[in-house]
């Protein structure tokens, strides 16, 4: 195929979603294979995990970079473009280069399928195109999140990671990973690996009884964040927040990260532990690299506020567990606002029942929307779900339109908040920023 531009790029990818979801490391090792494994000439942090996975990436990253590092990070969904996931130093590939490099990889797609029987997958073909990019810009690490899962995710083609980390793990994706947080746990255990370190910030027995026999079995040191770190916080704004943290190792004192929440206290000292093993494996980092690149961490869309007057924020929040943060966060914030009005959208294949009941008791008026996916399903069924406001509920399907509806019913004392997909949270980046 001659060299294509972007918007044929956008339209190879669009084709690909036709394959759907196909966990499994035939085809991508098949399509890698043409460009001579570029995955495994690189220095890779690996990253699992229900929830947190971004955060968790982006805290290493910044600091990486202000350690003066060449940093790539593959990171999945994207909110507006996907060059988003395909980024370099905190900037995404260039439209062109992103159309070119997709150009010679579909000239590959027929070999994968003689060889395998299948088409590639879109995230296959992404994931192949991140190692690509990557390799051949030399960077010195790459922050690697998967897409689901674990063991038969793409990303997992990866043979020896410099690290794993798997974030936490909650009910997500059932109908793929199984219906029982022992069977999810076995599966994002799967890129634990030989005589490799592995962290996770998980609480759970059932989870960690999982990853410590995995551990056990591939020889790898499993490091537990809350055995090694305690923190605390000491001040939270609308613009980030203040805590003291202290490891087995190393009393950073005070720290300021610009992200709202207290999972993201928790994210950022996952980030920390992984940099302090990172260290011990020889790479350079001061604590000075650590304080200034936390100032710099940005995350869109998970308590991002977009707006100040009234107060916007937006919030990828899309399962029980992140409701349920994004839930403490509403909590304390409640007694400053008169109103809170909730714009939701959620897909059908999330526990929406579950997920609603962590913010039904906290909002004042709620807009049902439907989020910008073929898995919207039954959407405006969500609204079934929310008792708290029977009185002041409304279902608008456009997103755009449901924004202006918000912002209409909003005195200047309220505050809006935009969750439960992904897909609805870039469309109101679109939309505020």
């Amino acid at each position: 195929m001659s060299d294509m531009k972007i918007a044929e790029a956008l339209e190879v990818l669009k084709d690909l979603t036709k394959f759907g979801i196909n966990l499994g490391l035939e085809r991508i090792k098949a399509l890698l294979e043409q460009f001579d494994n570029p995955q495994d000439h690189l220095q890779i942090i690996h990253i699992a995990g229900t929830n947190g996975k971004g955060s968790t990436g982006a805290v290493i990253s910044a600091v990486l970079r202000k350690a003066g590092y060449l940093v790539g990070v593959y990171t999945s969904p994207h909110l507006i473009s996907y060059t988003e996931r395909i980024a370099i130093d905190g900037s995404a590939i260039d439209e062109n280069e992103f159309a070119l490099l997709l150009s010679e990889l579909t000239s590959e797609f027929q070999k994968v399928k003689n060889l395998t029987g299948e088409n590639p997958t879109e995230f296959e073909v992404l994931t192949a195109m991140a190692f690509i990019h990557f390799y051949r810009k030399k960077v010195d690490f790459v922050i690697l999140e998967v897409g689901m899962g674990g063991d038969i995710d793409s990303t997992n083609i990866i043979k020896k990671p410099l690290l794993s980390i798997i974030t936490n793990v909650s009910i997500d994706h059932t109908e793929y990973l199984g219906k029982r947080l022992e069977e999810i746990a076995q599966k994002k255990s799967g890129i634990i690996k030989q005589n490799t370190p592995v962290i996770t910030a998980s609480t759970n027995e059932t989870v960690l009884t999982v990853l410590r026999k995995k551990a056990e079995d591939k020889n790898a040191v499993l490091y537990e964040l809350y055995t090694e770190f305690s923190w605390d916080l000491k001040e939270e704004t609308i613009r980030g927040q203040m805590f003291n943290a202290k490891s087995s190792r190393i009393d950073y004192g005070r720290l300021y990260i610009p992200l709202l929440g207290k999972h993201q206290m928790v994210n950022t000292v996952t980030g920390l532990l992984a940099l302090e093993i990172l260290t011990l494996l020889g790479v350079a980092v001061e604590l000075k690299n650590i304080k200034e690149g936390l100032l710099e961490v940005k995350w869109p869309g998970r308590l991002e506020v977009v707006k100040k007057d009234p107060l916007v924020v937006i919030d990828g929040a899309h399962n029980p567990a992140g409701m349920e943060a994004l839930s403490d966060w509403l909590r304390r914030q409640r007694p400053n606002y008169e109103k809170i009005i909730l714009v939701i959208g959620m897909l059908a294949d999330k526990d929406r029942h579950e997920s609603v009941e962590y913010i039904d008791g906290l909002i004042d008026k709620v807009i049902i929307t439907r989020p910008p996916s073929d898995r919207a399903g039954r959407w405006e069924e969500l609204s079934n779900y929310f008792s708290h406001v029977n009185e002041d509920k409304a279902i608008v399907e456009a997103p755009f339109t449901a924004f202006e509806l918000a912002m209409d019913s909003a005195g200047p004392k309220d505050m809006v908040i935009i969750t439960g997909s992904l897909y609805l949270i870039g469309d109101a980046h679109s939309y505020f920023v």
